[in-house]
């Protein structure tokens, strides 16, 4: 796919992008140019039965046990709180 002078004009207008003069926008061309032929090479690429990867890399995750750390302070943070009942904030209705 070829990328024209006034293609990279109307993408700058669409995306309020203020481009100084047209030599800014020649060097977007070339830019535009040289990423839409690496997509177009790697489109072409035969990627049957290759199975999809979640993560380039074949690392794992290193995970924390899941282990209570805190007591529970329930009453301490509900006690300055205006009205509560069986450990629930109650708050004003806002939609009818």
């Amino acid at each position: 796919m070829a990328i024209e002078h006034a293609d990279v004009l109307r993408a700058a207008h669409l995306a309020r992008l203020g481009l100084k003069d047209d030599a800014e926008a020649h060097g977007y061309v070339d830019d535009l140019t040289h990423i839409l032929e690496m997509v177009d090479r790697l489109q072409a690429v035969d990627t049957e039965g290759v199975a999809p990867l979640s993560h380039p890399l074949d690392a794992t995750q290193r995970l924390r046990p899941d282990e209570v750390t805190e007591s529970n302070q329930r009453e301490t943070f509900q006690a300055c709180a205006p009205a509560t009942t069986e450990g629930l904030y109650l708050v004003p209705r806002v939609v009818e």
